[in-house]
């Protein structure tokens, strides 16, 4: 076979382009003037020249994602709202055809998505366990909003102590105090000038039980109110804590015995005004009353008589604050007897405070305690709408 000789170009009229006046080859030359050539062999803007809105890499429009599909497909993902999903994904198909849009894998997928949940929705109806595990969340959220650290407990509030008051508590569970419960709230503070080193149990305890006693007994005016086994109690930084900052002390009623049911509060805040008087006027004479020296007069007769001055001083202070304080309806009367009877009860504290030594001391004792009204007022109580019967001794009480 002979060669061929290649293809000639066919020469254009007039010696090629140039002779007819066309431009030189380089940019694309229109009307509205010179354009950079494309990727295409076009100016920008011609179909097919990314970066241009709405233009597609064969000169077509781009095709949206229907959007009722993508939210079909979410609702079914997440299974909150399962027939959301199933209608959306229904609704979706037709739009999809209708306006040639994407989509179509999505609506199906979460059509079926959604219809499996329907189901399970239906079965877990049908068979209780929706209901079953809704009660079983509502149960843990409940007890995770009771289940708190005792420094983050309130003035107020009963709680329950799985260590049962012995050990050290991380968390306490948060009870209604009308329910059976280990203890009561009744204040906290904070402890100062120790600077960081911890000062040592023993030191801390020290300084809560005195806090504690006055913040408790600030809190229970109504002392009969409270059980004979209900004590002073405490919650007090350890060493590890105190490291982390920790400086609160909170204050309660607690039961070592077992639990108690009813707020033992008594304040300004649940009392009126002539029972929380009264109540202020008296309870110094039981206060001071117990704190009598554990060593009789022979072995320290300075101590016994310096408490018997006190006590004279609270009896002193209920006669003075009963007597000028106008007592209302039923109390009148019964308030008015038992001022008489504590001044007859000073007489006999002055001569056992004024007592020479420790034999004149007993002598004056038991009289001056015979003096001391043994109900303290218990039909002023009555009167007054307090509580107005000794708690009884239940069995042995224990120091918290």
């Amino acid at each position: 076979m002979e060669p061929t000789q290649p293809p000639q170009q066919p020469s254009s009229p007039q010696g090629g382009p140039q002779q007819q006046g066309w431009p030189a080859p380089g940019p694309y030359t229109s009307p509205g003037g010179p354009y950079a050539t494309g990727p295409y062999g076009g100016p920008p803007g011609m179909p097919g020249v990314p970066g241009v809105p709405g233009v597609g890499p064969y000169g077509q429009p781009r095709r949206s994602t229907n959007g009722l599909a993508i939210g079909s497909l979410v609702s079914g993902i997440v299974c909150c709202l399962p027939p959301l999903g199933l209608v959306l994904g229904l609704i979706a198909l037709p739009q999809i055809r209708k306006k040639d849009q994407a989509g179509k894998g999505l609506a199906v997928a979460g059509i079926i998505l959604s219809a499996v949940s329907c189901l399970l929705l239906v079965v877990g109806l049908v068979t209780g366990a929706i209901g079953s595990a809704v009660d079983s969340f509502e149960k843990g959220v409940d007890e995770a909003s009771r289940t708190k650290s005792p420094f983050a407990l309130r003035t107020g509030q009963c709680f329950g102590d799985d260590g049962k008051l012995e050990d050290y508590a991380t968390d306490v569970e948060i009870i209604d105090c009308a329910k059976p419960h280990d203890g009561e709230v009744t204040g906290s503070f904070k402890l100062t000038g120790y600077g960081k080193k911890w000062p040592g149990e023993s030191e801390i305890e020290g300084v809560a039980e005195k806090r504690c006693d006055t913040i408790n007994s600030a809190y229970a005016l109504d002392t009969w109110a409270v059980p004979t086994d209900v004590l002073v109690y405490y919650y007090m930084p350890s060493g590890q804590s105190w490291r982390l900052g920790d400086r609160t002390v909170t204050c309660a009623f607690a039961s070592e015995e077992g639990s108690f049911a009813g707020s033992v509060r008594s304040d300004a805040s649940t009392l009126t005004a002539d029972q929380e008087h009264f109540l202020k006027s008296v309870n110094p004479i039981d206060t001071v009353g117990y704190r009598e020296p554990d060593d009789d007069p022979d072995e320290d007769f300075a101590a016994n008589k310096a408490w018997a001055g006190e006590m004279l001083a609270a009896i002193d202070g209920a006669r003075a604050g009963l007597a000028k304080h106008h007592w209302p309806g039923a109390s009148t009367a019964p308030v008015a007897a038992l001022g008489k009877e504590l001044d007859a009860a000073a007489e006999q504290w002055r001569k056992l405070a004024g007592a020479a030594d420790a034999d004149a001391y007993w002598e004056a004792y038991d009289t001056a305690w015979d003096a001391v009204p043994a109900d303290l007022g218990a039909k002023a109580r009555t009167g007054l709408g307090l509580t107005d019967t000794l708690p009884v001794e239940e069995g042995p009480s224990s120091s918290a």
